[in-house]
């Protein structure tokens, strides 16, 4: 008795305590009052009225595929065992709604969100005369958004916000937003770093799940990503660096260092570029994106015009080789046809070809097997040991060097084709990209 009396005094004033601290408005609504019980357990469903107020998304990530929004979310419901005397609503304290009942409401495809407690948890209850709840919340929330990046950067994504119940299934609870497609406010006045909003709506469905069907609302809003900002980032220097490669047209094809060097540095610097447009992106996707498309044009030409200067090279060195002095014959009555150099010529060849036939003549034994011509047999040696390389390389000269009678000329015709069909290239890429 001695331990016992002083405890349940304690426990007297504590309780009494509590209901100093209630109004009498307050003790008479909450005294019975079961917050395990939804609104009308016995008498059909409980409509749960939704409204939202954007007030930021914060990050819009293609990497991860997601936006972070912070939002006032706003519930409205009637419970008929709050119903009270008066005209005017009771605003409470966010802490006693431990001591209603509230919807199960979550956010579908929620990877991560908390609710604000500075300098309390930011939460609000009203209460009106006819049983009116209104509960308000201030969410933080991370929400999955599937993207579709083949149009970037001149794409438009559709991101969704999603509402259900948890617990409670169609037979329990209904939602609906409580203004129609005017329920979500702020995006108005957003002011989004690569985005503009162009167009938001609601719609109402339901979930079906295995264990049952739950009521669910849906945001829908569009957003057009702001092209302005990869315009000067990446295409320009892109298109500057194409018409950069272009300089090596204007310049002689002897300065070798000075071409190659123009062709290996856009080339390089056209890598780079590419690298660091992709870094803002999912590392692995299956998407061929619109900048992808462009970078790799823009490479093509790059690596186009160091392969030109190298192609104008080779038939240029193919066509000096092929001005050589033709071959001599060994025909002595066609000796007084040339000029004093041919016939000194023509006659040093004679002479070694009498001193070859002496040889033959004093040694018997080998004339067998030199019965041949030399001339005949060298050619015989060199056509054997002809290789697929020198066979192409005379095909190639044979061509003419593609119907290109100068060489030189493949320069001019690279200071028109090449701006041309970039140009061509460019036409179809906007005009696909932007308009279907």
């Amino acid at each position: 008795l001695f331990f016992f009396i002083p405890f349940r005094s304690m426990q007297i004033s504590e309780a009494e305590g509590k209901g100093e601290i209630l109004p009498p408005t307050i003790q008479k609504i909450i005294k019975g009052y079961n917050k395990y019980l939804r609104p009308f357990f016995d008498n059909g469903p409980v409509s749960v009225g939704m409204s939202l107020d954007i007030a930021s998304i914060d990050t819009i990530s293609e990497i991860n595929m997601d936006y972070t929004a912070t939002i006032f979310l706003r519930q409205r419901w009637t419970d008929e065992r709050l119903c009270f005397d008066g005209n005017k609503s009771l605003s409470l304290d966010g802490r006693l709604v431990e001591m209603l009942w509230v919807p199960d409401t979550f956010i579908v495809d929620s990877k991560k969100s908390f609710l604000h407690d500075i300098t309390v948890e930011n939460r609000l209850i009203r209460i009106y005369p006819n049983g009116t709840v209104l509960y308000a919340l201030r969410i933080t929330t991370t929400v999955a958004c599937s993207m579709d990046l083949t149009k970037y950067p001149m794409d438009k994504q559709t991101c969704t916000l999603q509402l259900e119940s948890w617990g409670y299934n169609i037979n329990d609870v209904m939602f609906y937003w409580t203004r129609g497609n005017d329920s979500v406010r702020g995006l108005d006045t957003l002011r989004l770093a690569q985005y503009t909003v162009e167009d938001h709506f609601t719609s109402v469905s339901e979930a079906v799940y295995e264990t049952g069907r739950y009521p669910k609302l849906v945001f829908h809003f569009e957003l057009k990503r702001n092209i302005l900002y990869f315009i000067l980032e990446t295409y320009v220097p892109s298109i500057l660096l194409v018409v950069l490669s272009w300089v090596s047209f204007w310049i002689s094809q002897s300065s070798v260092p000075a071409r190659i060097c123009i062709g290996v540095t856009t080339v390089l610097t056209m890598t780079t570029l590419m690298m660091g447009a992709r870094t803002s992106l999912p590392s692995a996707n299956c998407f061929i994106k619109a900048i992808d498309v462009y970078l790799g044009i823009c490479f093509s030409f790059i690596f186009g015009a160091l392969l030109e200067y190298a192609v104008a090279h080779f038939c240029t060195l193919h066509r000096l080789s092929s001005k050589e002095l033709p071959k001599t014959h060994f025909l002595p009555s066609a000796v007084h046809q040339h000029e004093p150099n041919t016939l000194l010529a023509h006659t040093n060849t004679n002479i070694l070809y009498l001193e070859l036939k002496l040889q033959l003549m004093s040694n018997p034994v080998s004339s067998e097997s030199a019965t041949e011509n030399p001339l005949t047999s060298k050619k015989s040696k060199r056509s054997g040991c002809s290789s697929p390389m020198s066979v192409m390389k005379r095909l190639f000269c044979n061509s003419d060097c593609f119907h290109v009678k100068n060489p030189y000329h493949i320069d001019n015709y690279a200071r028109f084709s090449f701006p041309l069909s970039f140009i061509i290239i460019n036409v179809f890429y906007w005009v696909y990209y932007l308009y279907f």
